[in-house]
């Protein structure tokens, strides 16, 4: 049995059972256990399990949303390179948005301050980082501060944004997927994402290797509603080429 299909025997047993045992997986599929526990670490680089004791659990057991703290100190070499690649896409007199999430902080702090730019921000974090600096000038969405993101949320976020159209937009996500598309696990979140996605007349998604093959509850659009992807160079050769296939460019930092 080759590895992909080891993964969706893996994956479809995890979620029909609801975890998935180290143990029982090598004898069910005749394998070593050093094989299931790579395969385990593989799937859960994807998003797909989260690890647990002797096993896994499939990630939409969890409902669980990280906090801000708990998402810093993931993957920071990944997200920093992909910050300073993504920063290459900002040239003079543009109008930004930056969306919330770990990334796009780190964004914010490398946003250069003699290019004359308009940025908009539903990030409390990102706010506080460009909040008077010279040649930036911000706007601040309102609304309700999400505990788990610190971003602005709700009706007066998104009312905000009508009559604006910016030239660049940068979105997180939680999970990325060619089927689903961008999506994250809260509602109110995924429409103020998404009324950036609709506000950009150039949509750059910002995700570490992790978020692909994961899916969340929310949608933030479909995956053709991007037109590029900034990620890290540990993301796999297939979903690079699916992605590719699809006409969205994959830059990996």
């Amino acid at each position: 049995m080759y590895a992909p299909e080891r993964h969706r025997a893996i994956l479809d047993t995890a979620r029909v059972a609801g975890r998935v045992e180290v143990k029982s997986l090598a004898r069910q599929l005749d394998v070593t256990p050093e094989t299931i526990r790579r395969d385990l670490t593989a799937l859960e680089r994807r998003g797909l399990l989260l690890r647990a004791h002797g096993g896994a659990i499939p990630v939409e057991r969890s409902t669980l949303e990280a906090t801000v703290e708990q998402r810093e100190s993931e993957h920071i070499d990944e997200k920093d390179r992909i910050a300073a690649l993504a920063v290459q896409e900002i040239t003079e007199n543009m109008s930004v948005i930056l969306d919330s999430g770990t990334t796009t902080i780190r964004l914010a702090q490398l946003i250069p301050t003699n290019l004359n730019l308009t940025v908009v921000t539903n990030s409390i974090q990102a706010a506080a980082v460009l909040a008077g600096k010279p040649g930036i000038t911000l706007h601040v969405l309102g609304g309700h501060v999400r505990e788990n993101t610190l971003a602005s949320v709700g009706p007066w976020a998104w009312d905000a944004l009508h009559g604006i159209s910016a030239d660049i937009a940068f979105i997180g996500a939680n999970g990325i997927t060619a089927d689903r598309g961008l999506t994250t696990p809260d509602v109110d979140e995924a429409r103020v994402k998404s009324a950036f996605v609709e506000k950009g007349r150039r949509v750059v998604a910002l995700a570490d290797h992790s978020k692909f093959g994961r899916e969340d509850f929310a949608v933030i659009c479909p995956i053709y509603d991007v037109d590029a992807i900034v990620t890290d160079s540990s993301v796999d050769d297939q979903t690079v080429a699916e992605l590719t296939e699809l006409g969205i460019e994959v830059m990996t930092a």
